[in-house]
């Protein structure tokens, strides 16, 4: 039997042993491929991808969220990054749902704005706005102050995009406050300078040249101060510059910083989109400026690199309409046709704007019925997208005011739940002061009671000394009655006896001998006689009978008034004396409170009180022929209370039998010493 439970044991820690080296070797392994994912260039993105869906699939196994949502970020970063966009959205609203019930605010920001990049990706900028504005409320509770102002950054670019340029401008100053506390390191200088740049382009929207051009150079200077190769983002900023400038017809200004970007030998192999945008660019600049020579050719060479890397998105578009109206400017309808009618079907591919670009350069272009056929469609598309940024900028505005809604009514939650604390709080402290009131209060009872109580008992000690003196006056008299007896009638008896032993002492006769006889005979009885006064004298009525003698006048007195019949016996062996007063004192009280509740209660007419000693323990007994009780049920009354308040004084113990018509029978043993 017992090698078989240790068999079983042994069983049992091994399973649980070899479960927490599975787990710790599972967990192990979900680490080394998170840290695979860190190094791009020791693993192919494909490989990476493996590495981080077996991350995620042993977080499945063990169950563990927080290692399932860590596997889900890397995830989701690898599918940005290969351009997995429906991926990208599902491994995030995933991530949302495992981030709330984490109760992790940080997660659940970084979630939603990136279902916001994803959206606007997806040109769906009310729903992209819509996660952008939950993730920046969240950062900012969180005091996540600059990837607040990033979201925001994000937020006021779907602003100018949908010409709230306005919101765009507000939104973007919230942002550099945000980040005006933060100490500048690159990122914080590099987000700025991105801010920057979006509030010159909406500066430029607006046509306030002069701002525009004010935060472009900021933007600029602050690029400058980047540590790194930065020339990239410092070519947008040149370009940006130079596009108002040209707007703003300083054309030698904005020729300046296109040539420094273009003079750049690489950057047509670094970047030929942006090589084609900045080219096309410097191309109209000259365009606007009548400096037409090289004219159409850097349009065309502009057109080809695009073309040749098959950009047709937004600068094909622009390239093309550059020299649609060109061509229309010289008179050669039939390559403006082309160019315009190419830039409107690739526009109806991508941005409404550049449609309606399009249709205006086409309804200059066209004659007769086909300009105003596409004058009209200019006057519908422009109506529509005037009422549709309308209903966005108006979207934008509900959302917001729903989300300050929302905080009014969290921060209203949160003062009321803050006076709720605070009226709790008083509570608990009042309850607290009155409970510490009335148990002062019922202490003092207590105190008092346990005073008038002392004072009772003295006044019985009182009436037992009292008592004690009755017998002591009671023996003294009693002896000097022995005293008076003894000297009067026995020493007399012995006086006369022994002279009529000396008269008789010398006679030898028979009648002389009969005399002596009855002489000796009185000797005994007068023997007799002093030992019964010897025994009388040596009787102690306080420490023998005294204190029973109280019971018996206290038993008397009960009884007579509650009109009871009792029975008292006592165990004679019980030495009075080794019992102290006080103690003397409470079992007094205690018979006293017995009988004082078989009248009260018990409704009976015969009681039998008996004190016995068993093993130095006086044992009180005290039996009705009452009603009884149940005494599971039965409540304790104050009298019963002081009772064992009393047996408790002196380490006693008590025991309570009854039963319902047959009496009740009380029990208290009580220590001799």
């Amino acid at each position: 039997m017992k090698l078989r439970l240790l068999q079983i044991v042994f069983i049992v820690i091994s399973k649980v042993t070899f479960s927490q080296s599975g787990e710790k070797s599972i967990v192990d392994s979900i680490i080394i491929y998170n840290q695979s994912l860190r190094d791009r260039s020791e693993l192919s993105m494909e490989d990476r991808l493996k590495n981080a869906n077996r991350s995620k699939h042993l977080s499945f196994k063990l169950g563990i969220d927080s290692l399932i949502l860590k596997s889900n970020k890397n995830l989701s970063a690898l599918f940005w990054d290969t351009n997995q966009f429906g991926l990208y959205k599902q491994v995030n609203f995933e991530n949302s749902l495992l981030s709330q019930k984490l109760n992790d605010s940080l997660s659940l920001a970084e979630t939603y704005a990136n279902l916001g990049r994803y959206y606007r990706v997806e040109a769906k900028s009310d729903s992209a706005y819509h996660y952008y504005f939950k993730a920046e409320k969240l950062y900012k509770g969180l005091d996540e102050r600059f990837h607040a102002a990033f979201v925001l950054l994000r937020i006021a670019l779907i602003q100018k995009d949908e010409k709230d340029f306005g919101g765009s401008e507000v939104t973007s100053i919230n942002a550099l406050s945000l980040l005006e506390s933060l100490d500048e390191n690159d990122d914080v200088i590099k987000l700025k300078s991105f801010i920057f740049n979006s509030l010159g382009m909406v500066f430029n929207q607006l046509e306030q040249f002069d701002e525009s051009i004010s935060y472009h150079q900021k933007a600029l200077e602050l690029k400058n101060k980047l540590d790194g190769n930065n020339m990239a983002t410092i070519d947008n900023s040149k370009n940006n510059l130079a596009n108002t400038y040209k707007n703003a017809h300083k054309f030698d200004l904005a020729l300046m910083y296109y040539n420094q970007i273009l003079d750049n030998k690489n950057l047509i192999n670094e970047r030929p989109d942006f090589y084609a945008l900045v080219l096309d660019n410097y191309a109209h600049t000259l365009y606007l400026s009548n400096n037409r020579e090289r004219l159409p050719k850097l349009y065309l060479k502009a057109l080809k690199i695009a073309d040749s890397i098959e950009d047709r998105s937004y600068n094909s578009i622009i390239i093309n309409q550059h020299l649609a109206e060109f061509y229309n400017n010289i008179e050669n309808q039939d390559s403006a046709k082309y160019y315009a009618y190419r830039a409107k079907d690739i526009s109806k591919e991508y941005h409404n704007d550049d449609l309606l670009k399009s249709l205006l350069l086409l309804s200059k272009i066209e004659e007769d019925s086909l300009a105003v056929k596409h004058f009209n469609e200019y006057i519908t598309l422009n109506d529509s997208l005037q009422k549709n940024e309308r209903k966005l900028r108006n979207k934008y505005a509900r959302i917001r005011f729903e989300t300050q809604q929302i905080e009014a009514k969290n921060v209203k939650i949160t003062k009321q739940r803050m006076w709720l604390t605070v009226i709790s709080i008083i509570l608990v402290i009042a309850s607290l002061m009155v409970y510490i009131i009335i148990t002062q209060r019922n202490k003092n009872k207590e105190l008092k009671f346990i005073q008038k109580q002392q004072e009772t008992n003295e006044e019985i000690y009182n009436l037992m000394l009292s008592q004690n003196e009755s017998i002591e006056e009671a023996r003294a008299l009693e002896k000097k009655r022995i005293s008076q007896e003894l000297h009067d009638g026995v020493l007399g008896r012995l006086f006369g006896t022994r002279l009529n032993l000396d008269s008789l002492n010398m006679g030898s006769t028979k009648e002389a001998i009969q005399t002596r006889e009855q002489y000796i005979a009185e000797l005994k009885t007068i023997e007799e006689d002093i030992r019964k006064v010897s025994h009388e004298l040596n009787t102690d009525f306080v420490s023998g009978s005294g204190f029973i003698d109280i019971i018996k006048t206290l038993v008397e007195t009960q009884t007579n008034v509650y009109k009871l019949s009792y029975n008292l016996e006592h165990d004679e062996t019980i030495n009075w004396d080794q019992v102290s007063n006080k103690n003397k004192i409470h079992i007094y009280r205690i018979v006293q409170e017995s009988l004082h509740n078989i009248y009260k209660h018990a409704d009976a007419k015969h009681v039998n009180i008996s004190f016995k000693l068993k093993n130095d323990v006086i044992c009180f007994t005290i039996t009705d022929d009452g009603s009884g009780f149940d005494v599971n049920k039965a409540k304790s009354g104050i009298g019963l209370k002081n009772m064992n308040s009393r047996i408790n004084e002196i380490n006693g113990k008590i025991h309570i039998t009854s039963e319902k018509n047959e009496g009740t029978t009380v029990t208290i043993e009580i220590p001799l010493t």
